[in-house]
């Protein structure tokens, strides 16, 4: 049975879709975009505090979970301008203390509210 997830500490949802689910000892979130939790509005301008401003969002929603950056397993990336990758990966790595997890990265041709970037995370409960 899957359990859903909200937090306060994330942005609220701009669609048909929930910021989580837990089924099993896995959490499958959502894709995050750098906005403010409280505002509603893009944080960042450019692709470093954007990716900051997601981490910070994931990273409410793994807490929510009872989890963290050292339990995700897999993630997908998503930027709208692969130019970017570099100044991206340098704030991305910063979100993991232990080993890396899986991962895509992508170039999309547009991201919600045209954004820089998204990532969306499994990740171990427990």
């Amino acid at each position: 049975m899957a359990k859903t997830i909200h937090t306060d500490k994330a942005p609220k949802v701009i669609g048909p879709y929930v910021q989580g689910k837990i089924v099993g000892n896995l959490l499958f979130a959502s894709g995050q975009v750098p906005l403010s939790p409280e505002t509603g509005e893009i944080v960042g301008e450019t692709i470093q505090e954007q990716t900051e401003q997601v981490l910070k969002n994931i990273g409410a929603i793994l807490a929510e979970a009872g989890t963290d950056f050292d339990h995700v397993v897999k993630t997908t990336c998503f930027l709208s301008d692969m130019n970017d990758f570099v100044p991206f990966n340098e704030v991305y790595q910063t979100a993991f203390n232990k080993e890396f997890p899986a991962r895509s990265a992508v170039e999309v041709a547009r991201l919600p509210r045209d954004v820089k970037v998204e990532i969306e995370v499994i990740a171990e409960i427990g």
